[in-house]
């Protein structure tokens, strides 16, 4: 595995000091940005694979980070953490951009576990099995799911990894209805935290761009009490 590169954004210097070390022990290297605003002015896309990212920091926090990662189109996965397990918060994270998201106090291999499944995630994403070469077209849109490019008319969208690794799982299994929790699994990890309303929503997002009339799409079909169904 290439030596892959970790930062951690946390106040509490025990704390990430302690996953640093788990962390090089795995064989990944660890960054340790104390605050959000250390992590904005630290981070470099070309050299960060993974954000662990606490929420509640000094000065701005965890969601405002990763809004700003976001808005740059930086496609770095992230990792919240947080002291507060409540669903507000794991859709905030989620809606923020945020691939999974660990409440606090949390068992160190859990955490390691889900590092190790958002780089295999990423990997599916960019491996010659899923792969799609040349522009796609669904709907009123063409795709281009290795710049994560989407165009429809004179409009052209900067897919989310989120909206590009949904977009693609249905496009390889066209014609055959997806249900909810395989998604989930495929585009969080088993296991995560996203529900299926957090699927539907992404699904609506995906709409207005591909439908040439959203409330009664053609192409990406609902199956009731399923999933989704992609048809060409």
């Amino acid at each position: 595995m290439p030596d892959r590169v970790v930062m951690v954004v946390e106040d509490d210097e025990m704390l990430a000091e302690g996953l640093k070390e788990a962390l090089e022990d795995e064989g990944y290297t660890a960054l340790i940005s104390p605050t959000g605003e250390r992590a904005l002015e630290q981070f470099k896309p070309e050299l960060v694979d993974l954000v662990i990212l606490d929420i509640m920091l000094p000065g701005v926090d965890g969601f405002y980070v990763c809004e700003e990662l976001r808005k740059g189109a930086y496609k770095v996965p992230i990792l919240f953490l947080s002291a507060k397990n409540t669903d507000d918060d794991r859709i905030r994270g989620i809606e923020a951009g945020g691939d999974d998201y660990l409440p606090k106090p949390f068992n160190l291999d859990e955490l390691l576990a889900r590092v190790k499944a958002i780089f295999r995630r990423q990997e599916w994403l960019t491996s010659p099995k899923a792969d799609v070469d040349g522009l796609v077209r669904i709907g009123k849109a063409t795709v281009d799911f290795k710049s994560y490019k989407l165009t429809t008319g004179d409009e052209q969208v900067e897919l989310s990894v989120k909206e590009c690794m949904m977009l693609k799982l249905l496009y390889l299994n066209r014609g055959q209805v997806v249900p909810r929790e395989k998604i989930i699994s495929a585009v969080w990890g088993a296991g995560a935290t996203p529900t299926t309303r957090t699927v539907d929503n992404f699904i609506v997002r995906l709409r207005r761009w591909i439908e040439p009339d959203p409330d009664e799409p053609r192409f990406i079909r609902t199956v009731r009490g399923t999933g989704y169904q992609l048809v060409l």
